[in-house]
């Protein structure tokens, strides 16, 4: 992945969460690693445990975010979330997955301008398959 791509990610990370901060999560972990993937944010939102994917775009047009998620990457952030649940003894808590979309307006010299941030809660199912 780029160097440019990097930094559009975490400058997209960084504004998803402090809009989930404005909104009453209360952040656990960023960008929690295990040998199955990565989940970019788990949150707390009212007792329920979060998984959120966070989707950073530059364009002009807000695509749905969730739609984003393919199936694999959905089987990948349900196998994290498992290994998550289980090393931190949190199998009783209710779960979702989040989806936050961060679109940056084009602008000059490869740096993003302003961004649009929309939250998909609950965008897709815990997936089992393969």
């Amino acid at each position: 992945m780029t160097e440019q791509r990097l930094a559009l990610g975490k400058q997209g990370e960084d504004l998803a969460v402090a809009y989930l901060q404005r909104l009453g999560y209360r952040i656990l972990a960023r960008n929690y690693r295990t040998r199955l993937g990565e989940i970019d944010v788990i949150a707390d939102d009212g007792g329920t445990l979060v998984f959120i994917e966070v989707k950073s775009r530059v364009g002009t047009t807000f695509d749905r975010s969730y739609e984003a998620v393919t199936d694999r990457k959905q089987r990948q952030l349900s196998k994290v979330a498992l290994e998550y649940t289980a090393r931190h003894d949190l199998q009783d808590r209710p779960a979702r997955f989040d989806v936050v979309g961060v679109l940056f307006e084009p602008a000059r010299k490869l740096a993003p301008g302003p961004a649009r941030v929309e939250l998909v809660k609950n965008a897709f199912d815990l997936c089992y398959g393969t």
